[in-house]
């Protein structure tokens, strides 16, 4: 990629949501040093998704264009809990949960992020010694209309809904990391410009130039409506296997596929461009489109290779009905009878006991094919036999 500073411009703000200001990030390219950019993500849960890959992968461009990418993983902030988009307050969560989940994640984030010019920092550095002083010192930095200024925040407090000083002070913390690292540029989704627009006001009160504001858009999750959420289990995980990653995204409903070709592929701006009008005037099919899209997608992450036996994978499951050439083992416990739910869990075919339940009772748990009803099944009739659950889990009990 060009250093020239207006064609890094250009090539970085092309699928970004908002940048305030532009002019403000334009100038700081053409200042010639390298910048410091800025990512806060809080461990709140241990997969890394697609979704969370869109800033992921902004943070790599200017990685690439030569800035240095300040990642800071919010150990302590996702114990009070980011509010933004929340009606009420969030669940906290517990140090030793937030630990479990950085160590999780951490591995996941360099599958994106170049090893150079990386820094990667917890903000409990920085945030846990603050004194008494120094966090009424930040408190004061802003006011409560500032605060009530936030959407969420405004409507919470318009409906009688109780908001917390601890919600009050997230965003406080947040800005704080700006302050701390010293950031030129600030990443984040649409859902975060509030916060990030919080990072420029603290860093001038602390007497450093504001940084730049930058949002990515929100990617709609496999179920064509919602943002990509773990809790609502529409997403797809960047370690999740080739087979399942292809098939999750050929669920997709096609009316996302272009905004996913332009926020989680590597595809030229001008050729998803070509790829829209073809779907438009009908002379692309949505199923070959989508294709390219899962390719293109298990390409990135586990390769070319990967991703044409990923596909030959999907058409002998959905187009021949046969079953995947490798089907993961499960050894089943002694007994006579075997509660269903219980093993399928354990088994990791789904999140929990009551989730196979719900799918036993809808027809989407199979033994060999045929739906099963029963929550307890003798011992005898699962060995050796494969239970399919949905369409793209399968596991043989021996």
């Amino acid at each position: 990629m060009t250093p020239d500073p207006d064609v890094q411009f250009r090539y970085l703000v092309r699928n970004a949501d908002r940048v305030v200001p532009e002019e403000g990030l334009l100038e700081l390219l053409r200042s010639g040093r390298p910048l410091r950019v800025k990512l806060g993500v809080d461990p709140t849960a241990p997969a890394v998704t697609l979704g969370w890959a869109v800033v992921l992968r902004k943070l790599r461009e200017f990685q690439d264009l030569g800035h240095t990418a300040v990642l800071i993983v919010g150990d302590f902030t996702a114990q009070v809990g980011d509010p933004s988009l929340q009606s009420e307050a969030r669940k906290r969560l517990s140090a030793e949960e937030v630990r479990a989940h950085a160590q999780a994640v951490l591995d996941q984030f360099r599958v994106i992020l170049a090893p150079e010019r990386l820094e990667i920092r917890f903000n409990s550095e920085w945030l846990a010694p603050l004194t008494m002083s120094e966090v009424l010192d930040l408190s004061a930095k802003a006011t409560v209309a500032q605060l009530l200024e936030r959407e969420d925040f405004s409507r919470r407090f318009e409906q009688g809904v109780p908001i917390s000083m601890m919600e009050f002070m997230y965003p406080l913390l947040q800005a704080y990391d700006s302050v701390a690292v010293r950031a030129d540029v600030e990443l984040g989704g649409s859902d975060q410009l509030w916060n990030l627009m919080m990072g420029r006001t603290i860093q001038e009160r602390y007497g450093q130039p504001p940084q730049v504001a930058m949002t990515m858009p929100l990617l709609v999750g496999t179920d064509g409506e919602h943002k990509m959420s773990q809790s609502l289990g529409n997403y797809i995980g960047i370690t999740d296997p080739p087979s399942e990653m292809f098939g999750k995204t050929m669920s997709i409903p096609d009316h996302v596929m272009v905004s996913w070709f332009r926020l989680v592929t590597d595809l030229p701006t001008e050729e998803i461009d070509r790829i829209e009008e073809g779907l438009q005037k009908g002379e692309l099919h949505p199923g070959e489109v989508k294709r390219r899209l899962a390719r293109e997608i298990v390409g990135a992450y586990h390769g070319q290779e990967a991703a044409a036996a990923a596909e030959a994978e999907f058409d002998r499951i959905f187009r021949e009905g046969r079953l995947p050439d490798e089907i993961p083992e499960h050894h089943l416990g002694p007994g006579s009878t075997v509660s269903l739910p219980a093993v399928l869990r354990e088994a990791g075919m789904v999140g929990s006991a009551g989730e196979a339940r719900r799918l036993i009772a809808q027809g989407g748990v199979k033994i060999d094919g045929e739906p099963v009803s029963d929550l307890e099944v003798a011992r005898a009739e699962l060995v050796g036999r494969v239970v399919q659950v949905g369409k793209r889990r399968f596991v043989r009990f021996v």
